[in-house]
């Protein structure tokens, strides 16, 4: 019975990019679920990082390496012979992108088609989700959210490369794990296209939230480009719900689960770049403030949403934390480590919080 009501106990995880900032929560969920975890990924990119914040090692198998590096990759996992396989791992910054545009592309497609491949070649796995971005989509020429049926493009490589891990992915699935055939080859490939993911570690460069927590710390007015922006604001913990509840649905066998998804917010939670800045320069306080700068940047899109009733119809899935609620957990997680406080512990609360609200249907957080 407790492994019906927990399907993770015991499941053997291989999920790449856990020092990360979406991986180290994810890793942290999964383990406190009594799953078996091994991650593959680089050294964190920052410091701080949450992964060492939050003293993530010693819950997982922990194996450094990259995912360019097809022969490691493959023998890190066929030796873990995982059911699992959560590909999380990429460069994920859109201007780093325009600086490195061969190592976005080699990253995000080539390495993507490496754990494919590292896939086909460990039979023991069930079930793989591969993340790509809200970003996959070309422009529809109209202010609407983004579908899973819309095309594919990208105006920048990082974008245009998440749109080829998802083409990558689709041809694998095509290929090798046919949906046809699923009762022979028994491999569920499906793919996540996730909003703008927020809450508490990420120190990423290039980022709203960690741009204005550095300028908070340092008393500084933060610099914040394209202010009138809109973007599809949500907690991480929404997302990654939603990807868990998918592997769940590809390990029961339902075919119809093998294909793209998107997780975002609510419409109401899709706020202005500007509105975000000064709701968190409100539960800042201290005179904490932003303005806008003004010089030349690389294209953004001016409007990113996305559409999420294929996830609410075929995995239950809705939003727990509207965006206020968001941003106050968010700003919550950062002051109590600046306080120094344990933050594995922290983590912990806020992941037992959230699953309340899974445990109430139809419950959503406000404020």
């Amino acid at each position: 019975m407790e492994d019906l009501v927990n399907p993770w106990k015991d499941r053997r995880v291989f999920l790449t990019g856990h020092t990360g900032f979406k991986g180290g929560w994810l890793t942290l969920w999964l383990a406190g679920r009594g799953a078996q975890v091994r991650g593959y990924a680089l050294d964190p990119a920052t410091e701080p990082n949450l992964f060492t914040a939050a003293s993530l090692t010693g819950i997982l198998e922990d194996i450094r390496g990259d995912i360019r590096n097809y022969p490691k990759l493959e023998a890190a996992m066929t030796e873990f012979r995982p059911e699992v396989v959560f590909h999380l791992a990429a460069q994920p910054l859109v201007r780093r992108s325009y600086a490195d545009p061969l190592g976005t592309y080699a990253t995000n497609v080539i390495g993507t088609a490496n754990v494919l491949e590292a896939v086909r070649r460990t039979p023991t796995v069930r079930a793989v989700v591969c993340a790509t971005s809200d970003k996959c989509y070309k422009s529809p020429g109209v202010v609407r959210p983004h579908r899973e049926t819309d095309p594919l493009g990208g105006h920048d490589p990082y974008s245009s490369s998440k749109a080829c891990a998802e083409i990558v992915t689709a041809a694998y699935r095509s290929s090798f794990f046919p949906l046809d055939r699923l009762g022979e080859h028994r491999v569920a490939v499906a793919t996540v296209r996730a909003g703008n993911v927020i809450g508490g570690g990420d120190w990423s460069e290039d980022r709203l939230i960690p741009d204005l927590i550095r300028g908070f710390q340092s008393g500084q007015q933060v610099l914040i480009r394209h202010p009138q922006a809109i973007r599809p604001w949500q907690h991480v913990l929404e997302p990654l719900c939603g990807y868990m509840l998918l592997a769940e649905q590809l390990l029961a066998g339902r075919p119809e689960c093998a294909s793209p998804f998107n997780f975002g917010p609510d419409g109401g939670d899709a706020w202005r770049v500007e509105r975000i800045a000064q709701k968190l320069c409100s539960l800042w306080g201290n005179g904490a403030s932003w303005t806008c700068n003004n010089g030349s940047h690389v294209h953004e899109a001016p409007f990113l949403m996305l559409d999420s009733s294929k996830a609410r119809a075929e995995l239950k899935w809705q939003p727990r934390l509207g965006i206020e609620a968001t941003l106050e957990w968010t700003m919550d997680w950062y002051q109590a480590w600046l306080r120094g406080a344990e933050m594995r512990r922290k983590t912990q609360d806020q992941i037992a919080t959230y699953e309340q609200f899974l445990a109430a249907p139809g419950t959503v957080l406000r404020s």
